[in-house]
């Protein structure tokens, strides 16, 4: 199937690995232009390194932390015309609720929030002029069923959910659609050296961890195992292409089975 992305102009954030590097390999063998973003030159070339670009694609870096609002600015002014923003940034820490001091509260909204807002608002401009765009918040089953184990990172994921659907209400008649993307227990990069370091401890293979987790940790999951990076890809590649025109202010899950509830 084509999905018409063509030519199109994307960013990526935080895409040097894990979902982000995995939705930016995808858009990019679509034949869309690619921006991809880390925190490091070193991370973002060796990222642009392993992506292969489709007919009319192409992938170009850009360094920096974009949780910065300087660092956000100078990005959609090297870049002024984004057509597809790709809101990936986040962090992700399990901690005791107690043991949560107001810093890391403030860090993980800034980082995970605020980020998404901030581009959204730069490259918007730009969007309603062709009168066309896609944002899309990467957001998380934890979102809907919130992690005992990370609360703030929870809150989060469900702040993200309300940004999108307001945003899309804002944009209600026009062709700039966005929409929010839920995906369950992912096997990238930091969860699988978290596992790992976990399974261990523990003295237990990732597999044998794996098996336990979705037995006490997630019960609710349906496939019973940890999604692959490829997998959230292909979903958030359909929903920025043009295929997806009626798709807005939508939150769409890819997350194995794990949040159980019909609607």
């Amino acid at each position: 199937m084509d999905m018409q992305l063509r030519g199109k102009l994307a960013l990526v954030s935080g895409s040097t690995a894990g979902i982000g590097h995995a939705i930016a390999a995808g858009l990019a063998a679509e034949g869309a232009r690619v921006i991809v973003n880390g925190r490091t030159q070193s991370a973002v070339d060796d990222a642009v390194s392993r992506i292969n670009p489709g007919d009319g694609g192409s992938v170009q870096g850009f360094a920096g932390d974009l949780s910065k609002r300087e660092v956000a600015e100078a990005l959609t002014h090297k870049f002024p015309n984004i057509e597809i923003l790709i809101n990936n940034l986040g962090i992700f820490e399990p901690k005791p609720f107690e043991d949560i001091p107001d810093e890391d509260w403030m860090r993980f909204f800034d980082v995970n929030v605020l980020s998404g807002v901030r581009l959204a608002r730069l490259c918007l401009p730009a969007m309603r002029k062709a009168n066309w765009g896609r944002i899309i918040f990467i957001s998380s089953e934890s979102a809907v069923q919130i992690p005992a184990e990370m609360i703030h990172y929870g809150m989060t994921k469900t702040a993200q959910l309300a940004v999108a659907r307001g945003l899309a209400e804002s944009l209600a008649g026009t062709q700039i659609t966005v929409n929010s993307v839920l995906p369950g227990p992912t096997k990238s990069r930091g969860v699988d050296d978290f596992v790992g370091a976990l399974a261990k401890a523990e003295n237990k293979t990732f597999e044998d961890f794996e098996k336990e987790f979705f037995e006490k940790a997630r019960p609710t999951s349906l496939i019973k195992r940890f999604e692959t990076t490829a997998e959230i890809a292909s979903m958030v590649t359909y929903i920025a292409s043009p295929l997806s025109s009626g798709t807005t202010g939508a939150a769409l899950r890819v997350d194995g089975g794990c949040t159980k509830s019909v609607v």
